[in-house]
């Protein structure tokens, strides 16, 4: 794969900004940051933090399904939340969500986040050979 790819998922609202939900090249599917927002583009940001997780993760696993490749195929996941003692709720989302598979991970504690959301992530997932 020598070309730049770019696809958007068919099951989330189009990106509302200048930018694609996935980006592939050389073999990779670059994830855009997904939020806490429904298939119809409404923000989740007042919700609890574990649904905004999951629908968070929901969203990643329509990008991967976009690129054609899968969560058991993610190579580094970056997780933005703006409270990190939501953390330990998140990793056992997270551990229950992946199952076995580890991929590299990094956590950041940001100040603020879009539509006053408590999570972000963007992902990197190899793609099927």
């Amino acid at each position: 794969m020598t070309d730049i790819q770019l696809r958007n998922s068919p099951d989330l609202r189009p990106p509302a900004g200048h930018y694609s939900h996935v980006a592939m090249h050389g073999g990779l599917a670059y994830i855009s940051g997904q939020l806490p927002v429904d298939e119809d583009g409404d923000s989740l940001a007042g919700k609890p933090f574990d649904v905004q997780a999951r629908q968070t993760l929901d969203n990643l696993d329509r990008c991967l399904a976009a690129a054609g490749t899968a969560r058991t195929r993610l190579v580094s996941i970056s997780v933005y939340v703006t409270d990190l003692a939501t953390w330990p709720a998140f990793d056992t989302i997270y551990a229950a969500w992946l199952g076995q598979h580890r991929p590299a991970r990094i956590v950041v504690g940001a100040s603020a986040l879009h539509y006053d959301s408590a999570i972000e992530i963007n992902a990197v997932a190899a793609l099927p050979e």
